[in-house]
């Protein structure tokens, strides 16, 4: 016998060792409260049992005397060769690991169906999957970039996620596209998409992909071609965002705040009025006012829906006149947000924005909200807690933007509570953004800490404690 077979035997012992105790905790994972599969196991064995005493009252108990007597005679033929208390552990065992080989290899197989790259445990998936369905049902009010952050930390939460979106936006291939085809701008909506997709990396890449050549295809996104196309197809951008939500096989589900055109408009500190959302921050001034045309757009009845039915609403982060407000502009949202009596969170930007909130402190965000829609929304604010790098700072006072003033007693006497939480991160090049993971851990630890959130939070687990 040669070293190199003795090494290699004791290798594929050890790597049998490593795998042992890994396997049986995943079929210790099978037994884990709030998966429904040991009720549906023990059913399946109730229904076989009663099928077979159903076939043999139906055929004058004749089977199961046979089966019987063959048994007895088994027993007895056993018994005799071979004591008891030897035969009877023996036999025992023999049923229990013919049990769970059938058991293993049958989950095998389905795995090796559902999930042929084996990746992941089929056990982990399903308990993965029965914890995020079961979380709290959160609705994301904004737009822009903030808002896909926010929904790419939330979705390892909670699958009943709901993004509302702004369609203002009329700069770019979104303006292109509404100006030529009448389709509602689609590139937030399709930022949202892209994060709440489970291959979100891959799907990223290619919805944000831009086209550098072709005629009429330069400076257009994939992703906003995509859904054009969509809309033509099935009608209008909801059944658009709905169809693609089902290809893409998102977590939760992205609306826009309304079917409207709707295009906006501000008013400047020096009597300017600007029109198109584009050419808002490019105007340079200070916003006293903003509005859209035609006034008062009705809401989507399913983003209203979704409001009234959730456990847990954020606002923001995002330009606070082009992303966050113009959701607000629509009566049905702003008064639907305002009829429910759940936790309630605007998120505030880190730094201020040129053009549209240069010397703004978090009081000012406040207000320019309430102002907006005419009344309170919301019950607290968030807000990063330490200041950025120097290298940063450098590099934002270049544009004219500094980090949003925590000016607490104002805030607090706006009625708001403060959360203030480390929620930034920096790139190699000083660029400042909220960190996805964190922003996503400190809003549900803080909706946890609320009455309503711990009661929610209660009832999942109480659930889960008693299913079998």
């Amino acid at each position: 016998m040669s070293i190199g077979f003795i090494r290699q035997a004791l290798n594929v012992m050890q790597q049998s060792r490593r795998r042992t105790p890994h396997r049986v905790n995943q079929w210790f994972k099978w037994l884990s409260p709030g998966l429904s599969v040991k009720r549906w196991f023990l059913m399946s064995m109730a229904g076989v049992v009663l099928a077979s005493l159903g076939f043999a009252i139906w055929s004058g108990l004749t089977p199961i005397y046979w089966v019987l007597e063959l048994v007895r005679g088994a027993l007895l033929l056993i018994t005799e060769t071979i004591p008891y208390y030897i035969s009877g552990p023996v036999v025992m065992i023999s049923g229990l690991l013919l049990l769970v080989w059938g058991q293993t290899r049958t989950v095998g197989s389905i795995t090796r169906v559902l999930q042929p790259e084996g990746n992941e445990e089929l056990v982990d998936v399903l308990l993965a999957h029965r914890k995020l369905y079961r979380g709290p049902k959160i609705v994301v009010i904004g737009g822009g970039t903030g808002l896909s952050t926010l929904l790419r930390g939330l979705k390892t939460y909670s699958a009943n996620i709901t993004a509302i979106v702004t369609v203002a936006d009329d700069g770019g291939s979104s303006g292109r596209l509404r100006e030529e085809f009448g389709v509602l701008p689609p590139g937030d909506i399709r930022n949202c998409l892209a994060a709440l997709a489970d291959e979100e990396r891959l799907l990223t890449e290619l919805f944000q992909y831009r086209f550098s050549a072709g005629d009429g295809l330069t400076g257009h996104s994939f992703g906003n071609l995509f859904l054009t196309a969509m809309s033509e197809i099935t009608g209008d951008l909801e059944q658009a965002v709905a169809a693609s939500s089902k290809v893409l096989a998102i977590r939760g589900q992205v609306l826009p705040a309304t079917l409207s055109d709707v295009r906006l408009w501000a008013e400047l500190a020096d009597g300017r009025r600007i029109e198109g959302e584009s050419k808002i921050t490019k105007a340079g001034g200070k916003v006293v006012k903003i509005g859209c045309t035609p006034a008062n757009p009705p809401g989507l009845p399913a983003a209203i829906k979704a409001i009234l039915d959730a456990d847990y609403i954020i606002m923001g982060p995002g330009s606070l006149y082009t992303s966050v407000i113009p959701n607000l502009l629509v009566p049905e949202i702003a008064a639907a947000i305002a009829a429910t009596s759940v936790p309630k969170i605007y998120v505030c930007n880190i730094m201020t924005q040129p053009g549209e909130t240069e010397g703004y402190t978090v009081a000012n965000h406040i207000e320019s909200i309430d102002k907006a829609c005419g009344q309170k929304l919301f019950d607290a604010v968030l807000v990063h807690k330490t200041s950025p790098s120097a290298r940063s700072l450098i590099r934002y006072a270049k544009e004219n933007s500094h980090p949003v003033f925590l000016d607490r007693e104002e805030v607090t006497m706006s009625g708001r509570r403060i959360v203030s939480a480390n929620v930034m991160s920096e790139d190699e090049i000083g660029c400042v953004r909220h960190d996805h993971q964190r922003l996503a851990q400190v809003l549900l630890r803080w909706y946890s800490g609320t009455p309503k959130g711990m009661r929610k939070l209660y009832k999942i687990f109480s659930k889960d404690s008693t299913i079998g």
